[in-house]
């Protein structure tokens, strides 16, 4: 069920705006139920780069949405600042902002982008060598204000 939108906010802890996508920093990073390493592991992150939106903070923890919207607190070290989209659904990749443009190649569900500029619902990514423009509604990691907080 989505949620109204949340204004933006300064965390006090970061400096840094919440809510805010950041990447993991690691292959291999756990999910818990609280901010500590005391709390159960919910999950574990096998995929470095992987966009995380970042809802909440304390002084070293984050609370964090993953793509399926599964939310966990991770250690503020296994994130970085990164400009990378988790693909959510299929979509062709275009020479240029346009449903219409030549298509460069098909990215399916799950590829890893790196992000570059958006701008009227177009994302500029790159995929391997192939370099284009994919729907911003096909992005997770493109805009924290479509994300459903």
């Amino acid at each position: 069920m989505a949620q109204a939108p949340e204004l933006v906010r300064v965390s006090r802890f970061s400096g840094k705006p919440v809510p805010r996508f950041e990447t993991l920093k690691f292959a291999m990073v756990n999910g818990r139920s609280g901010p500590s390493k005391e709390h159960d592991i919910l999950w574990e992150y096998q995929r470095k780069g992987l966009p995380m939106l970042v809802i909440k903070e304390t002084d070293s923890w984050r609370r964090v949405r993953d793509p399926s919207g599964t939310e966990v607190w991770v250690h503020a070290r296994m994130l970085e600042d990164g400009h990378k989209a988790y693909v959510q659904t299929p979509v062709v990749l275009r020479q240029a902002a346009a449903g219409t443009a030549e298509p460069v190649a098909d990215l399916g569900r799950g590829v890893l982008v790196d992000l570059g500029a958006c701008e009227a619902g177009w994302c500029r990514v790159q995929a391997q060598d192939f370099r284009g423009y994919a729907p911003e509604t096909a992005l997770w990691g493109a805009d924290p204000g479509e994300t459903g907080l």
